[in-house]
């Protein structure tokens, strides 16, 4: 059973104008894409990066971005999937940006140690005559 709407009846005459003859609707230009909405990454933000609840945020701009595209909105699909777009980068670079500047913030601070460490271990290898105690 086809439940496929709006439906049309292939036995169903054409419209004709006052004068008799069929009318054409052209469309020019080409045409735009579907509207994306974005849900897989929406859910990989929500599941894995979700700080502040960026992530879900952009789950729930993706699901309205998908009931509009289906209920025919595009143009709030578009709108709607550019908000969960955004949301997901946020979430994305709130996640990804504080441990890799961690990371760098280690590694210069071991490289500062280890420079501090060669030139503080002349002080402990210098050797004390008998006379400085006295």
């Amino acid at each position: 059973m086809d439940t496929s709407y709006p439906r049309e009846d292939p036995r169903a005459p054409t419209p004709r104008k006052a004068d008799g003859n069929t009318h054409t609707a052209l469309t020019l230009g080409a045409p735009r894409p579907p509207p994306r909405d974005h849900l897989i990454w929406s859910v990989f933000s929500t599941l894995y990066l979700n700080l502040c609840c960026l992530g879900f945020l952009a789950l729930a701009y993706s699901i309205k971005a998908r009931d509009q595209k289906v209920a025919g909105d595009l143009e709030a699909a578009r709108r709607l999937g550019s908000k969960a777009k955004c949301y997901n980068i946020l979430a994305t670079m709130w996640a990804l940006v504080p441990p890799l500047l961690l990371l760098v913030l280690v590694v210069t601070g071991a490289l500062h140690l280890s420079r501090l460490a060669k030139g503080s271990a002349a002080f402990f290898s210098t050797k004390f005559d008998d006379s400085d105690y006295d």
